[in-house]
């Protein structure tokens, strides 16, 4: 993809701007039924040094039927109880972040120096892009989520990006999503040869104080030679 993005082309979204030029940066996806602002207050929290410069992009999921909230409208990536058309909603969201990628790329920002994050199914979502994307990325950050399709994550997995780092956080109570479907994706992420980093917390489908520390060690880590 190497067309022009322009602002109106991109989902809504909120933007964080670090306090100098940006040289890094953060897209971070929000959970069913939440929108851009839900990690927004995090980011305080992750008390980051401001020479990672990073700009942190909170894109707003398109409002869609939901089946699990009987067809009631809300903020969604995909309807995961939709079959097929899951996949195909899947796909088109992958493209949304795809786009918000590139036009980090046009700003001056390199593609390893951009790392997608996500929450429940905006980490799916997370997964399902940074596995198939043509330029290499600094890491995923996949929270409380899982591997989509294996199997077409396998034939369709970019060798741009084998072997980077991801991190799996999840709680061992999550009733959303149990953490067996998540360690499961674990070992098919390491089978598949990326570098899993996987921390587990006595929570729900949340996020905790411990695993935002986790979140500031791993963006360090990824950001903080460049």
């Amino acid at each position: 993809m190497n067309q022009n993005i322009d602002d109106q082309e991109l989902l809504p979204h909120i933007e964080i701007e670090p306090d100098q030029p940006a040289t890094a940066a953060v897209i971070w996806l929000h959970g069913l039924g939440a929108d851009g602002h839900d990690f927004e207050p995090i980011i305080p929290e992750l008390n980051l040094p401001d020479s990672l410069a990073i700009r942190f992009i909170f894109p707003h999921a398109p409002i869609r039927p939901v089946t699990i909230n009987a067809g009631a409208e809300m903020r969604a990536w995909y309807d995961p109880h939709s079959g097929e058309s899951s996949d195909s909603d899947i796909q088109k969201s992958s493209g949304s972040i795809y786009a918000f990628m590139q036009r980090e790329m046009q700003r001056g920002v390199p593609s390893e120096r951009i790392i997608l994050a996500g929450f429940s199914q905006g980490g799916v979502v997370a997964l399902y892009t940074g596995l198939r994307a043509t330029h290499r990325l600094g890491g995923i950050l996949a929270l409380s989520a899982y591997l989509h399709d294996v199997a077409a994550a396998e034939r369709e997995q970019s060798d741009d990006n084998l072997a980077i780092p991801i991190m799996m956080a999840h709680g061992t109570m999550d009733q959303m999503i149990p953490i067996v479907q998540a360690a499961t994706s674990r070992e098919n992420l390491i089978r598949l040869g990326y570098d899993v980093r996987w921390f587990d917390y006595h929570m729900a489908h949340q996020v905790c104080v411990e695993e935002i520390a986790q979140i500031a060690d791993f963006l360090i880590e990824i950001l903080g030679n460049g």
